[in-house]
Formats: C-alpha cells, structure tokens, sequence
C-alpha cells in the first residue's frame, strides 16, 4: 500500500520481480530486519552486517529459545533442500505444532531459522502463497557481486544508514533519521555531526519544533503538494508517531489491540493525507470472502479545510483496488453499499466506497 499511496495504479508484480521471485533478473530487493521486518535495497546487505553479528552475539533481538542442538543441523537442512519453509522442517526437527494459546505458537523448526535470518546465515528467498517464508542460504538468494562487497566498518555502516533515512526524510531530527532504521540514538548524532561536516547535511530549524533539525542536500521543497491519498499504519510518513504529530499536528495511536468498547476510531484506521496535510481518518475493513472494502467510519481533523469528500472516496478507492489485486481480481473496488459520513471543514459529506 506503501506505494500505491505514492504512485497510484501500478504494476503490483514489481514488488515480487524487484524482490526476485521469478529468477529472471538479479535481485533488487530482500527482506531484512531493517526499519522492521521489511524490504531493502540488496546492497545493503554488506551494510547491515555490523547488525547481524550484533544479533549473534546477543541470541536474537528476544533471545534464543530454541534447542541450541539444532542452531547447526538445520543450516545444513536449508542449504540442502531451500528454499523451504519452516513447516517444511516441523517433521524432521520439531515433530506436530502445538497451539497452546493465542499467540506465536512456534516450533523450533521456526525459531532456529528465523534465528539465523537475524544473524545472515539464512536469508529470505520469498513467501508462499500463505504468506510463509521461504528460507534459503544467502549465495541463492542475494546476487554474488553484493556478497563480495567490503564490509564497512560500524562507523561508516551508521553514516550509509543516517545518509538514506535524512535523503528519504528530507528533514528530520536526530530520533527520526534513528527510528529509519532503528538505530541507537547516539550513534545516529554521531552520524549527523559526519555528514555536517562533510555538507550533505545542513542544521536547520523548522517552526513549531523544539529540537534541532538537519536537511538533506537533495531536498527540494515544492510548489505545491498534489498527494491525495490513504496511508498505511506503517507508511514512512507516520510510522514515527512523534516525527507525524511534530509535521503534520496529527495524533495517531493503532487500535488493533485496544478492547472494541475502548478504541476512539476503529480497529484498523488509515490516515488521509490531502495536499500536505493529514485531514482525516477512515475505519477500513476488507471483505475478503466477497471481495468488498467496508468503510467502517470516517473522521476529519479537527481545522481541516471545507471540502466535498470526493477526496477520501478516492482514496478509498485506492485501498479497494489494493485488495481486489492482492485477491489477484484486479480492477476496482466495488461499492460496499455502507453509507458513511466524513466531516471536512464544517460540513458533513455522506458517501459510499
């Protein structure tokens, strides 16, 4: 959703050809644990070794828990029979899932190799069509002249990352170019003060904010923002719920885990980004089994400008051809037939996604 809400309509087999699913061209992309579980460019992969080894010497971001026999045999089984999932090793190295509670039922046959992803000895060659990862080890995966890339040292490996997170920011702080890729805070100023002094960054100060801020070079300030469009709870431009309150004066808190009687929006609600504003907020839920996008609820902000809705309807519209594509049905949403009402400015606007 991340770049529909960016592009529009797009060929949504880029992402799988660009993540090399298909084996045609060589790989652009591979998941890491880079801001969270996510895509990355591949050369960042020598990067983020200074991380991986990190995780090794630290057992995993949550500790290791698995039965540490297995932290060697099941390399050996990935390389041998990858890419395969986990479940595709419960047999030989766990035995029947249990599912004792609610939450993350894993086998150790999960545990190792996610594990091992943490630290570089496995990598991530796809997903099945349930979403499972596929594991496999790093020279299937990733393209061979990134494996021979130098290893940078700790320092510059922080300076490549500041430099991405302050050129895709634009103008951050120092907790925003650290929560891009989830650095520790002094390490990311120490960052900072390097690319200060080398010119790709300049101290700044932006209105409203008490801390000190840094512009990127290539930062270009618009005319005009033409953006309209629903984002993702996830969405670079507020998943750093400070960094979005501080721009956008936009409190935004996921309800997913609060009780149904307690939450303030919904369960699963995206913000609405119109020109460089966040104007509003829309409660989505997919119908999967009848392909349907139901708008649940919907909420301007407070001061935001007088307008005739048909902006959040297209942005709705967005998000209903997100899912008809992940259905594989293509096309638009089709009307959900729930009537809601969004407020902008000082009128109510009834409308149907």
């Amino acid at each position: 959703m991340p770049l529909y809400s960016r592009m529009g309509d797009y060929d949504v087999s880029l992402l799988s050809r660009a993540a090399g699913d298909h084996g045609k061209r060589p790989r652009r992309m591979v998941e890491y644990w880079a801001h969270v579980q996510a895509f990355m460019p591949v050369d960042l992969w020598p990067v983020m070794q200074h991380r991986m080894d990190r995780y090794r010497g630290e057992r995993g971001k949550w500790g290791f828990t698995a039965d540490p026999l297995l932290e060697p045999r099941i390399p050996a089984a990935v390389r041998e029979r990858g890419p395969v999932t986990a479940r595709g090793l419960d047999e030989e190295f766990s035995g029947p899932r249990v599912k004792e509670h609610w939450g993350w039922n894993w086998s150790d046959a999960r545990r190792v190799p996610d594990f091992l992803f943490l630290t570089g000895d496995v990598a991530i060659a796809g997903r099945t069509s349930q979403f499972e990862v596929l594991y496999d080890v790093p020279e299937r995966v990733l393209p061979a002249d990134v494996l021979t890339l130098p290893t940078p040292t700790g320092a510059e490996a922080d300076v490549e990352l500041v430099r991405r997170a302050a050129r895709s920011h634009g103008v951050g702080s120092v907790k925003c170019f650290a929560d891009y890729y989830r650095m520790p805070v002094a390490d990311t100023g120490a960052a900072v003060d390097t690319l200060v002094e080398t010119g790709e960054l300049t101290a700044v100060q932006v209105q409203g904010w008490r801390r000190p801020a840094f512009l990127h070079a290539d930062a270009k300030v618009p005319r005009r923002v033409g953006a309209r469009a629903l984002l993702s709870p996830f969405d670079p431009v507020v998943w750093e719920r400070d960094r979005a309150e501080a721009l956008f004066d936009f409190f935004y808190r996921i309800e997913i885990y609060v009780p149904a009687a307690k939450r303030v929006h919904g369960y699963y609600v995206l913000p609405f980004l119109l020109g460089d504003a966040i104007v509003a907020r829309v409660d989505l839920k997919a119908d999967r089994a009848t392909g349907r996008l139901l708008v649940k609820g919907a909420y301007g902000e407070a001061g935001a400008p007088r307008g005739d809705g048909r902006g959040a309807r297209g942005g709705a519209g967005q998000a209903g051809r997100v899912v008809a594509a992940d259905r594989g049905r293509g096309g638009t949403a089709r009307g959900s037939g729930v009537r809601t009402r969004c407020r902008f400015g000082h009128g109510w606007v009834a409308w149907v996604a």
